[in-house]
C-alpha cells in the first residue's frame, strides 16, 4: 500500500514537520509500517518505553495545544484547560477563574471554591507540630481526641479482659460438660470479620429501627449522642474483643500448675484467696505483653470506629472533629476527607501517635517484665 490519501507528517517536540510520502508504507488501520529513515517501533519496544511516549507531546497550533499519545497506534489533539501567569503569579483556568498562590496551594483569588489539585513542595518546617499544640481551636479538638483516645484503649482491654477471664475460669473447671462446644460457640464473634460486624452492630445501635432499642424498649440515640455513641463503641468492642481475651486466658490457665494451688489450699487458702493471690498473678505474667498489644491495637483501631459512628456526632458547626474520633481517624480525615485536606498536618498528627504508642507501649512492657518476678 502507497501513502496516497494520506497527510504524512513527522512530529517533534518544535512541532509538526511533513514528511515525504515516498517510501512509506501505510497500514491497513492507517498506520505507518515503514518509512525512509525512521524505524517502526513495535508492541513490546512501545510498551518497554511507555514512559518516553507519554512524556512525548508535538506542540501545534496556538495556547498550548500538543498532540499526545492515546494507545500505542493513536494521538489526540489537547489543550490545556488551566495556564500559568508567571508575571502575576496566578492560575488562570479556561473560564477566566484566577488562583493566587497561598500555602503551597493555588486558592481562588476570590476565596470561594477548592483548591485547585495541583501544588508544590514546601519546607514547613515545625510548623505543622505548632499548629497542634498552639493553635487554640485545634489543640482544643485534639486534646479532646486525645482523652477519648486514651480512654477507648484503656477501657476496651479491661472490659474484654475480665469478661475473657470470667468465663476462662468457668470453662476451666474440670467438672463442666460439654465445655470444648462452648468455647467453639464462644470465638465465634472473634472469627467473624470486622467489616461485617462492625455494620451489624451499627444497624442495631440504629434509634428507629435498631434491635437494641427494640428488644430494651428504650429509645437512646445511641449514634446522635456523643456519651451514648462511646458506650456503643465499647459494647461492640466488647463483643468483638472477649474471645480474644478468653483465648489467651485459657492457655495461659492450663498452664498453670495444679500443685501450686494444691499448695494454698495447704496453707489454708480459700477459692477467692487462691484466685487473687495465686491465679491473677502467674496469670498476668503470660497474658502481661498481650494486654499491652492489645491496648496498642485499639489505641489505632481505625476501623471500628470508622464503621460504627464514621467518628461522629459532630458538634455543631464542627465537621472536623468528631465525639468518638481516635486520632489515627482524625488524621484520616485530615488527608482524605475534610474540606481542604492537609497531608502535611495529618503527617504531623500520625508521628504524634507514633510517639504516644511508643512511650505507652514501653511503659507497659516495663510493668509487664516487672511479673516476670513472680515466678
Amino acid at each position: 500500500m502507497t501513502a496516497e490519501g494520506y497527510q504524512l507528517f513527522v512530529g517533534t517536540e518544535e512541532g509538526l514537520e511533513p514528511l515525504a510520502a515516498e517510501g512509506v508504507e501505510v497500514r491497513g488501520n492507517g498506520t505507518i509500517g515503514a518509512a525512509p529513515g525512521y524505524r517502526v517501533l513495535n508492541l513490546l519496544e512501545a510498551n518497554q518505553r511507555a514512559q518516553e511516549v507519554q512524556a512525548f507531546a508535538v506542540p501545534v497550533g496556538e495556547e498550548g495545544a500538543a498532540v499526545k499519545p492515546a494507545t500505542t497506534s493513536q494521538a489526540f489533539v489537547g489543550q490545556p484547560t488551566i495556564s500559568y501567569d508567571e508575571e502575576n503569579d496566578v492560575m488562570v483556568t479556561a473560564e477566566g477563574e484566577r488562583y493566587v498562590a497561598q500555602d503551597g496551594n493555588f486558592v481562588p483569588e476570590d476565596g470561594q471554591g477548592p483548591v485547585l489539585p495541583a501544588g508544590w513542595t514546601e519546607n514547613v518546617g515545625f510548623d505543622n507540630f505548632a499548629t497542634i499544640f498552639t493553635d487554640p481551636t485545634f489543640r482544643g479538638g485534639f486534646l479532646k481526641i486525645f482523652l477519648w483516645n486514651l480512654a477507648f484503649p484503656l477501657l476496651s482491654v479491661a472490659s474484654t479482659f475480665v469478661l475473657g477471664m470470667l468465663l476462662a475460669l468457668l470453662f476451666n473447671d474440670p467438672r463442666l460438660k460439654g465445655k470444648g462446644v462452648y468455647r467453639s460457640l464462644l470465638i465465634l464473634p472473634y472469627a467473624l470479620p470486622i467489616f461485617v460486624t462492625g455494620l451489624v452492630w451499627a444497624a442495631m445501635f440504629n434509634q428507629q429501627f435498631g434491635l437494641i432499642n427494640e428488644v430494651t424498649g428504650l429509645n437512646i440515640n445511641w449514634l446522635g449522642d456523643p456519651w451514648a455513641a462511646r458506650a456503643a463503641l465499647l459494647i461492640t468492642n466488647l463483643w468483638l474483643g472477649f474471645p480474644y481475651m478468653f483465648l489467651i486466658c485459657t492457655g495461659a490457665l492450663q498452664s498453670i500448675p495444679n500443685d501450686v494451688k494444691e499448695a494454698a489450699a495447704v496453707d489454708g487458702a480459700g477459692p477467692v484467696r487462691t484466685l487473687v493471690s495465686v491465679t491473677m498473678p502467674l496469670l498476668l505474667v503470660a497474658v502481661g505483653p498481650l494486654l499491652v498489644a492489645s491496648f496498642a491495637f485499639n489505641f489505632n483501631n481505625f476501623t471500628l470506629i470508622y464503621l460504627v459512628t464514621r467518628g461522629g456526632p459532630f458538634d455543631a458547626g464542627n465537621s472536623l472533629v468528631g465525639n468518638t474520633d481516635l486520632l489515627i481517624n482524625f488524621a484520616y480525615r485530615l488527608a482524605l476527607e475534610s474540606g481542604q485536606p492537609n497531608i502535611g498536618l495529618a503527617s504531623a498528627v500520625s508521628i504524634v501517635i507514633f510517639m504516644l504508642v511508643g512511650a505507652i507501649s514501653y511503659v507497659g512492657f516495663r510493668q509487664s517484665a516487672a511479673l516476670e518476678e513472680v515466678n
